[in-house]
């Protein structure tokens, strides 16, 4: 039996304590503090290290650099951060194990999304549960032998030794039991309430079974109070300090800082945000020291600092607003994967989404090893359509373990129930003017008569125009009065919203209320800004343009005692998430958002824990005019998700967006009542205004459509909501509009009368006119339309070269289907007659096109799974890059350069590449980058072999080393022998191809007492070493070639030459300019190389050359 796979009851106990073997202290054991950096010892000796002179070993204490310092300090976190990472995978297989085991004695489900995981580690683990669970229950069958004359069976009594064993096992595993916390625990400060007890409860239990899972209370329920006294169990009772890495929005990070330091002040949080500049402060001095147990970021900031917060072995990873991952393939979802971590928490107030996918995403996130085939899981659930009942109870059994939900209604008893009230509002005479010149302008999608080809983008573009005006028509461009423009009445007026909106807030501030507007559009809250402004009532404003800091400021200003804020500003999107203000108890949506949970969102900003009042929700909806269906479908999409979350249902064909039928029948419901003359009686104006009776009869109609609405889909339901189509967007009021598809004859919306224009002869208003050019024109050259289920082919991919052809056909059989024309190709006037034979010739190829055969369509399936089709533009130039710099052969290190890559998916792309590259375009140039890249590698090789093998020559090289000097090295030398060894004793130590090699010589040269007063050695740059590194190597590798004879085939007489006028043009360019005259040191130097028939050179200082010069100048002024 495999000593990790221990029974259920004795794993609780190594819970506590994250990342550890038997052998091994905690991490948490281990803190890297500058003391420790500082008494780490620097092992040396006179042989290895340069650096070390006689005078040091006999006991002279030589100044430790900074640079050491943090260099050891790096490379000491390093090594700790990987002990972790180790410990960490370690610890996940033995969390695996007793994960499954869990699961499994919950119930037998997860066995077969377990058992489809394609890591064959996991069939391994489970196979092996299943052997112990098969000896177990043998051996309590020998053991389970009836009693004489007694009931028969399993049982039986124990002995004395059986029970005493049992006892003393309890013994020593102190009685563990699952931590249940009764009240709120000591180390929060303050009263948690009975179901938020609960709620840490439950996350307890989560953490004792190696289990990750979803706190889905509704909004306002503290859940982040929960996830907070979490981590406070953790620290407290666990002793696991972290740490935890929190991902929220970029608007909750204050809260959550302040509910920190509110209820655990003693946890230390940091909050990683700001500029470039002040992140990069945060993560040297507390991100990379560990100085934190709390790492808060914004979603943002994850992208962003990826490389360092991957680096952490993770306890928890907690995102908050959990929805923003539930698609696998966006950038957060796929980054945070990579993150390592034991345990996963997701936080999220808005029930789960109504799709299969996007729920197994979330799963797959907290529990990998569990789901982790999201085919196997769809299939699963899509195989049990005959029996319904049996779908509901299996994903309840599968979401029961990780999902808590929790509604306000159930649990919070002293909060009032919210109180909704739809207001039916009319449209002003210029509302009704704008919309009906909104519908005329597209008269005939309007009657859907535009054909089956009619644009859905044309559609909502219309949808959101006459939003726009059930809003306020100043919105569009024209429509306010003016110039000049003033801050009027005619605000209030020339909109039905407004005009409500003005009665309501004045018995509002009547009653001591306070006000939250939200709307979608920034735009209305410049118009209720200026109202705001001329009524004189306080307010405060967010929207999505706000400063982080600003908001907070606006927030704290409107929440604050005594505050004398009035009216605050939002919108839905900006202003939904992540804000308490439950100093208001009035909610107004000035109109609604396609979505109903962003309403919802918006709501409970001030109905959530705190609120002392009831909150009244008002939701200002333009009466027979878009926004009821509008209304109408956000109410049917939120009884669907209602039901998918209580049923634990799966919807298969659920539809996000508006379909073509549905926003065709949100546009003409009320549009045949706006051309005709029923709206004039209603419609208001600068005489006819809302009195106090008409808003109290407005109240009550809005009470009794709402409850009439709210009772109609009540009754249904998750079988009926999934028989609604497109037909319903025709149905409304009783009556049923279907037939005006098929007839439409007789249903034509006919727009109203045209009315005769006065004229006016003003001179300024005809040019104003004439020279109002609008916007952009449109693109006169239609676009060529795509054939659907084209496969993008690149050069780089080596697809079969018949794919393309293939597509080529099936694409010009396309536009013959739909009758493409092929447009005139640009062009100058003289080459018309060209241009015009190659569209004919274009032309005739699609009416000549023929659909592909079954056997082509079986032969491009086949070609499209023969490419690199994961291969992008950017994988192939790491690819190149990685050939150039580690050889064409050699595929871990090119792997290494290529993101995502594997070295046998790069050997095999690389085995493909060689044999055709030359069908990629412009491949001579990536041929020669390969090619002189091996070429630098090769000399780079046979110099570092030269290097060693001189090395190897002497005991102690930095003492007795000779370097054989060529004429051009001593003609322009400034550098003493000394300071030669020196710099190839350091390219020995740190190899001729390493890392910022240059910047380490320099380092060494700046840190050695050898040349404490050398003050030209210790001013050079690492570009003027790395010449002299250069030519010094060069040297070496002569000296070698000269005594061998022949290297490579070249003879080395012929090599030496060349490599002489290398050395001399590279220490020209390092050696610093220096003045000789006929008589100096450097002449008689060369002199002497030049006659002896060694190339050796003695070892002159710049000191004598500088005595030698100036005793040369005295000889000639004697003269």
């Amino acid at each position: 039996m495999a000593p990790s796979l221990t029974p259920n009851s004795e794993i609780p106990s190594q819970t506590d304590t994250p990342m550890t073997d038997a052998n091994e202290e905690p991490v948490t054991s281990v803190p890297v503090d500058d003391a420790q950096i500082a008494d780490t010892p620097d092992y040396t000796d006179s042989d290895t290290n340069p650096n070390t002179t006689a005078s040091s070993v006999a006991g002279e204490t030589v100044p430790i650099d900074g640079r050491r310092k943090r260099s050891e300090a790096f490379h000491l976190r390093k090594s700790i951060l990987g002990k972790k990472h180790g410990r960490l995978d370690e610890s996940k297989e033995d969390d695996s194990i007793r994960r499954f085991r869990y699961l499994l004695g919950l119930t037998d489900l997860f066995r077969h999304f377990i058992e489809t995981n394609p890591n064959p580690r996991i069939k391994e683990i489970m196979a092996e549960i299943d052997r112990q669970n098969a000896e177990e229950e043998a051996n309590a069958k020998k053991k389970g032998s009836s009693r004489s004359g007694g009931a028969g069976g399993d049982r039986r009594r124990r002995t004395e030794q059986e029970e005493d064993a049992e006892l003393l096992k309890d013994e020593r595993s102190g009685g563990k039991t699952g931590t249940v916390f009764r009240e709120s625990p000591p180390f929060v400060k303050g009263e948690m309430r009975d179901y938020q007890i609960a709620g840490l409860n439950w996350l307890v239990s989560l953490h004792e079974n190696g289990i990750s899972g979803i706190l889905a209370d509704e909004m306002g329920l503290g859940k982040t109070l929960q996830t907070i006294s979490f981590l406070g169990y953790l620290r407290h009772v666990c002793d696991i300090t972290g740490p935890h890495l929190v991902a929220v929005p970029k608007s909750t990070l204050d809260n959550w800082k302040r509910e920190f330091h509110r209820w655990t002040p003693e946890v230390n949080v940091l909050v990683l945000q700001g500029d470039k500049e002040e992140r990069h402060k945060l993560i040297n001095e507390k991100l990379l020291d560990e100085n934190f147990d709390v790492c808060i970021t914004s979603y943002e900031m994850v992208l962003r600092e990826k490389s360092h917060l991957k680096k952490f072995a993770w306890e928890y990873i907690i995102i908050d607003e959990a929805h923003r991952i539930k698609n696998e393939e966006s950038s957060l979802a796929q980054i945070i994967r990579v993150f390592h971590s034991r345990n996963r928490l997701l936080i999220t107030g808005t029930p789960l989404q109504n799709n299969l996918h996007e729920l197994w995403a979330l799963l797959n996130f907290l529990l990998p090893d569990v789901f982790g085939d999201s085919e196997a899981f769809d299939q699963w659930f899509s195989g049990q359509d005959s029996d319904q009942d049996t779908v509901v109870q299996q994903l309840h059994r599968v979401l029961r373990p990780f999902l808590l939900r929790r509604v306000k209604s159930d649990v919070e008893k002293s909060l009032l129930p919210k109180k909704e009230v739809n207001l039916y509002v009319p449209m002003s005479e210029m509302q009704v003017k704008w919309y009906q010149k909104i519908l005329e302008k597209d008269i005939d999608a309007v009657n859907g008569a535009a054909g089956k080809r009619e644009s859905k983008t044309r559609l909502l573009n219309i949808v959101m125009q006459l939003r726009k005006c059930c809003n306020h028509p100043y919105l569009f461009e024209g429509a306010e009065p003016g110039p000049p423009y003033t801050t009027d009445e005619h605000l209030v007026y020339n909109a039905g919203k407004m005009s409500i909106l003005d009665k309501l807030l004045a018995r509002m501030q009547q009653q001591g209320s306070r006000v939250l507007i939200f709307s979608q559009m920034s735009r209305v809250l410049d118009i209720l800004e200026d109202y705001c402004v001329f009524k004189e009532y306080n307010y405060c404003r967010i929207d999505g343009t706000t400063a982080h800091e600003d908001r907070i400021a606006a927030i704290d200003e409107y929440n604050k005692p005594g505050s004398d804020k009035f009216i605050f500003l939002l919108t839905t999107r900006a202003g939904g998430l992540g804000i308490n203000l439950t100093t208001a108890d009035i909610v107004v949506l000035y109109d609604s958002d396609w979505n109903p949970q962003a309403d919802l969102q918006a709501m409970d900003r001030a109905h959530r824990i705190g609120q002392t009042k009831q909150v009244v929700v008002f939701r200002f909806v333009t009466e027979n005019a878009i926004e009821e269906k509008v209304l109408e479908r956000a109410a049917q999409k939120l009884r669907l998700d209602q039901l998918v979350i209580q049923q634990g249902r799966a919807q298969q064909q659920t539809k996000n967006a508006a379909s073509k039928e549905e926003l065709l029948g949100m546009i003409q419901h009320g549009a045949a009542s706006v051309f005709s003359n029923e709206n004039s009686s209603v419609a208001l104006n600068a005489e006819k205004q809302i009195s106090n009776d008409d808003i109290d009869a407005i109240l009550r109609k809005g009470e009794e459509r709402t409850a009439e609405l709210n009772k109609k889909y009540e009754k249904l339901g998750i079988d009926d909501l999934q028989k609604f189509s497109s037909e319903s967007a025709y149905e409304w009021n009783g009556k049923d509009f279907t037939d005006r598809k098929k007839d439409i004859g007789l249903n034509w919306i006919n727009p109203a009368k045209r009315e005769r224009k006065e004229q006016f002869y003003s001179i300024d208003k005809y040019y104003r006119q004439a020279l109002a050019t609008g916007g952009r024109t449109a693109d006169p050259k239609p676009k060529v339309p795509r054939a659907p289920k084209q496969i993008p082919v690149h050069d780089w991919q080596f697809f079969p070269p018949g794919l393309q052809e293939l597509q080529e056909k099936e694409t010009a059989y396309f536009h013959k289907e739909i009758g493409y024309k092929v447009p005139l190709p640009d062009g100058p006037e003289e080459e018309l007659s060209e241009r015009e034979a190659e569209r004919d010739l274009e032309q005739q190829e699609i009416d000549n096109a023929a659909p592909l055969t079954e056997g082509e369509q079986a032969q491009k399936s086949e070609m499209s799974e023969e490419g690199f089709s994961t291969w992008n533009r950017r994988d192939f130039q790491q690819f190149v890059n990685g050939s150039a710099k580690f050889g064409r052969t050699d595929y871990v290190g090119i792997a290494t350069e290529v993101d995502s890559k594997e070295p046998e998916e790069v050997e095999e792309y690389a085995k493909v590449f060689w044999k055709r590259y030359t069908e990629i375009q412009d491949y001579p140039k990536y041929l020669r980058v390969v090619e002189q890249g091996e070429e630098k590698l090769r000399k780079m090789n046979h110099q570092r072999k030269m290097l060693r093998k001189k090395m190897e020559i002497y005991r102690v090289p930095l003492q007795q080393l000779k370097i054989n000097y060529t004429v051009s090295t001593t003609n322009k030398k400034v550098y003493t022998e000394e300071e030669d060894r020196f710099l190839l004793v350091m390219l020995d130590k740190y190899g001729v191809d390493g890392e910022d090699l240059y910047e380490k010589i320099r380092d060494e040269i700046r840190e050695s007492p050898l040349f404490r007063f050398d003050w030209f050695f210790l001013s050079r740059t690492p570009v003027e070493i790395g010449r002299r590194c250069t030519t010094l190597l060069n040297t070496v590798a002569k000296e070698f070639e000269t005594v061998d004879g022949k290297i490579n085939g070249e003879s080395g007489k012929g090599r030496g030459r060349d490599r002489e006028e290398e050395d001399a043009e590279n220490d020209d360019d390092g050696a610093p300019a220096k003045k000789k005259n006929k008589s100096g040191a450097v002449n008689k130097q060369v002199k002497a190389v030049k006659g002896s028939s060694k190339a050796n050179s003695t070892s002159t200082s710049r000191a004598a050359s500088v005595s030698s010069n100036t005793a040369s100048k005295a000889k000639s002024r004697k003269k």
